[in-house]
């Protein structure tokens, strides 16, 4: 992972990196950090330098891997729960990418299983069908195993 950290209108302590960081990990479940091939570009902030209250802080992140690029923004009172918030942001985005990406796979797994087994012969067209149209496929392979006995 190549992390670029950016502070704008604020100074970056220590404690701040630190928390950061700390978020950051807990996304190593949703997408591999020691990939050298996955940027994160982080960059923490204060909007305006004359306001004392409300919306001030903000964090922002951008993940790229490859094609992927995932962008999260949050404007908080503090920096600290904007950080929290920018990352539960961010963990849906790369969830549902994952989510996406396994049934993808389990999809095509059972493409091959109905291949291994001898169905799709004359069945036209092989997009997905929705759930309701797996089931009337069985009913179609279980009428032509009756008609070829």
């Amino acid at each position: 992972m190549r992390l670029n950290l950016k502070a704008t209108n604020i100074t970056l302590t220590d404690d701040i990196r630190a928390y950061l960081e700390k978020r950051l990990q807990s996304l190593d479940k949703l997408i591999s950090f020691d990939d050298p091939a996955v940027m994160v570009d982080v960059e923490l902030g204060c909007t305006t330098k004359h306001h004392q209250n409300g919306d001030i802080f903000f964090a922002e992140i951008n993940i790229h891997k490859g094609k992927d690029t995932f962008r999260s923004v949050s404007n908080r009172p503090d920096i600290q729960s904007a950080i929290d918030d920018m990352r539960d942001e961010i963990a849906g985005k790369l969830a549902s990418r994952k989510g996406k990406l396994i049934s993808l796979s389990r999809r095509g797994g059972q493409m091959a299983k109905a291949l291994l087994r001898g169905g799709y012969d004359g069945m036209g067209y092989l997009g997905r069908p929705a759930k309701a149209g797996w089931k009337y496929m069985r009913r179609l392979w279980r009428r032509k195993e009756t008609i070829d006995r």
